[in-house]
């Protein structure tokens, strides 16, 4: 299924950044690459509503968004991990605030923590 975006034909920057993460499974993805890199196997493991085809599409766009890396390893099995790029860590804030958002405005609902780990950003 190819990608779908939303027009964007005034180049707001919020309509582009929810081109990029805009969807379910994107912001679950970094919310768990967040803690250190994981292999494919784990990520499915850590989402299990998620399909193996919708999950291998959905690292592929956020690889090509540069969002994340994947690092093979020359090994016996094969092994591939994932890990966020500098660009991926400077959304974790704002992750983390739409987790507040969510404890502030639905109080009723017991979330468990948020556990998105403070990395500082060094923008480059």
């Amino acid at each position: 299924m190819a990608r779908k975006y939303i027009d964007n034909p005034n180049s707001c920057s919020l309509v582009h950044t929810m081109n990029i993460i805009g969807n379910k499974w994107k912001p679950i993805i970094i919310y768990l690459l967040s803690n250190g890199s994981l292999r494919f196997g784990q990520l499915n493991a850590l989402i299990p509503a998620i399909s193996k085809k919708v999950l291998t599409n959905q690292l592929k766009e956020l690889e090509g968004d540069q969002l994340l890396l994947r690092q093979s390893f020359a090994e016996i099995p094969p092994r591939v991990e994932y890990s966020l790029t500098e660009k991926a860590i400077g959304l974790l804030p704002i992750l983390r605030r739409l987790s507040e958002w969510a404890d502030h405005t639905y109080p009723e609902i017991k979330f468990e923590e948020c556990r998105i780990k403070e990395i500082q950003h060094n923008p480059t």
